[in-house]
């Protein structure tokens, strides 16, 4: 870690436990087991001292424990903590998805988002959970990033990925592929473009961010030839946004883009759909990428990998992404704290005291 990072573990990272049978237990233990992390914030696990034993053993880590409290309010530096938010009664089954898991998720999240809306967490790391067997009728969502949209009533939020290498995000998240081209228009676009932006600067403490958009089509629709949304709906949204004083530059093939090592030299991209962003993003950075929710009031990063079902339980999952989710969550609380103080005294100096804690 960054040894210029100044010591502050007031600061709560809550924890949702994700997919119980899942490899979400495996890499949150993997994390917790650094004891450094507490030189710099107080994890809080929102999950099961029932489930956490389980899989201790499951994975053959005896000598691992977290300090269990009722409440937040309990929860003092220094310490791993848990909060009990589930049944006793409840049953693990690694490497199935199961409507227990799904509600013992469900659980976990819930209580957490209730002490963050409460102002008694500044952070939250989501546990990876399956979208299917959590559904029910209080969470009827395609994912974590819609649920909090609703819960926190914001009207536009984007999903960043995030890494050493490159920060991509999308115009549209989790809807079918058939969808995607009637749901990209000029208004959905400055949205994004306009979150993003905001993000870079207050997020990612960058002045004057650089952004590269994508086009829908291939070859970014050959000047019509494949397509017409280029011509019709990014370009004019782009010059909407240059107008706006915002960077962006585009619309770019993705393929040549990504191919090219071009994506370099922006400081985001800016993808229209799903796939055209995470493939590469993932090719380039699965280990140790993370996903970012921008346009929150509060921070929420998760690791960019999902439950892997198959490996579950066998002590061979890396806990790369989670623990550079903790990372960059904490790093992004720091700038938004830095660029209030920025706000409030002008005459502060750079971000550059506050550096960056990922290894």
């Amino acid at each position: 870690m960054n040894s210029n990072i100044q010591s502050d573990n007031t600061v709560k990272i809550g924890i949702s436990h994700g997919d119980i049978n899942s490899i979400s237990y495996e890499v949150i233990i993997k994390s917790l087991m650094d004891n450094r992390i507490f030189d710099f914030f107080t994890p809080v696990l929102y999950g099961s001292s029932k489930i956490m034993a389980y899989h201790r053993k499951a994975l053959n880590i005896p000598n691992f424990n977290l300090n269990s409290i009722k409440i937040i309010g309990e929860a003092s530096p220094k310490k791993a903590h848990i909060i009990n938010c589930v049944d006793d009664e409840i049953r693990v089954e690694l490497g199935k998805s199961t409507t227990m898991a799904g509600k013992a998720a469900l659980a976990s999240l819930e209580k957490v988002t209730e002490d963050l809306k409460n102002g008694d967490l500044q952070i939250l790391v989501t546990g990876p959970i399956n979208k299917d067997n959590i559904q029910s009728d209080s969470f009827n969502f395609p994912g974590h990033t819609e649920y909090l949209k609703n819960k926190f009533d914001i009207e536009e939020v984007l999903m960043l990925m995030v890494s050493d290498k490159l920060r991509v995000g999308v115009v549209t998240g989790h809807i079918p592929l058939k969808d995607v081209s009637k749901s990209i228009t000029k208004e959905a676009i400055l949205k994004k473009i306009r979150i993003l932006n905001k993000s870079l600067i207050e997020d990612f403490a960058i002045s004057k961010p650089k952004i590269a958009v994508l086009g829908l089509n291939p070859h970014a629709g050959d000047n019509g030839l494949i397509g017409k949304e280029e011509l019709e709906v990014i370009i004019p949204t782009i010059d909407i946004a240059r107008e706006e004083g915002i960077f962006a530059l585009g619309p770019y093939p993705a393929d040549g883009l990504f191919g090219s090592k071009d994506y370099t030299e922006f400081d985001a991209i800016l993808a229209m759909y799903h796939d055209q962003g995470l493939a590469p993003f993932k090719s380039l950075s699965f280990t140790n990428g993370v996903n970012f929710t921008a346009g929150l009031p509060i921070v929420r990063t998760s690791p960019a990998h999902g439950t892997a079902y198959e490996i579950a339980g066998e002590n061979i999952a890396s806990a790369d992404s989670f623990r550079q989710a903790m990372y960059l969550a904490l790093d992004i609380y720091r700038n938004r704290e830095m660029h209030k103080e920025l706000n409030v005294n002008p005459l502060m100096v750079s971000k550059n005291e506050f550096g960056s804690i990922r290894e």
